[in-house]
């Protein structure tokens, strides 16, 4: 029977989530903006 795989090393997870807050924060922004300014485009 083989073994699970174990979880990676705390110092690649935390570069995981360094790289997801990297992309996903300027991504938010920008759809925020996005929908805000749709918003005042057809609502006048």
């Amino acid at each position: 029977m083989t073994t699970p795989p174990s979880a990676p090393p705390r110092s690649r997870r935390a570069l995981t989530l360094f790289a997801w807050l990297w992309v996903g924060i300027p991504l938010a922004y920008g759809l925020y903006e996005l929908v805000h300014k749709a918003t005042q485009l057809f609502t006048g």
